[in-house]
């Protein structure tokens, strides 16, 4: 029986840690100005900005896809803050920062014939997740 309790517990401990590390690699939607803060390092994303969007629209055939640039600023648990420029179809598609990969993955709304988006109605998507070359 103090096995079987004993096991539990251990359950208990390290599928929480397991679970508590892949949170950082879940989707983390933003609005433009939302900020959360990601990590148990209190990694703070802001979504600043939309500077283009030249996505082809839908139910158009365009001869490139084109692409959208996101501003996002980062902020690490010292308060040392950047502002980066991610792109949906270009490079650079995902930055480094503090020990963390930060990737764009989606922007929504997608740009459709004869409508005007909002600038503050976009909605981004990124994942982050810790750096392989930390060192």
């Amino acid at each position: 029986m103090r096995a079987i309790f004993t096991t539990l517990i251990l359950t208990f401990i390290f599928g929480g840690f397991v679970q508590a590390r892949a949170q950082t690699n879940q989707p983390l939607k933003l609005t433009v100005n939302q900020q959360k803060t990601v990590t148990k390092d209190k990694l703070k994303i802001k979504f600043v900005s939309v500077v283009e969007d030249s996505r082809c629209p839908t139910g158009t055939n365009c001869i490139w896809a084109g692409n959208a640039k996101v501003q996002i600023k980062v902020t690490d648990s010292k308060s040392a803050s950047k502002i980066f420029g991610l792109n949906t179809n270009l490079e650079p598609n995902i930055i480094s920062f503090a020990g963390y990969e930060i990737k764009i993955i989606s922007l929504n709304p997608h740009p459709a014939t004869n409508i005007r988006i909002n600038r503050n109605g976009y909605k981004a998507a990124f994942t982050v997740s810790k750096s392989s070359d930390t060192k």
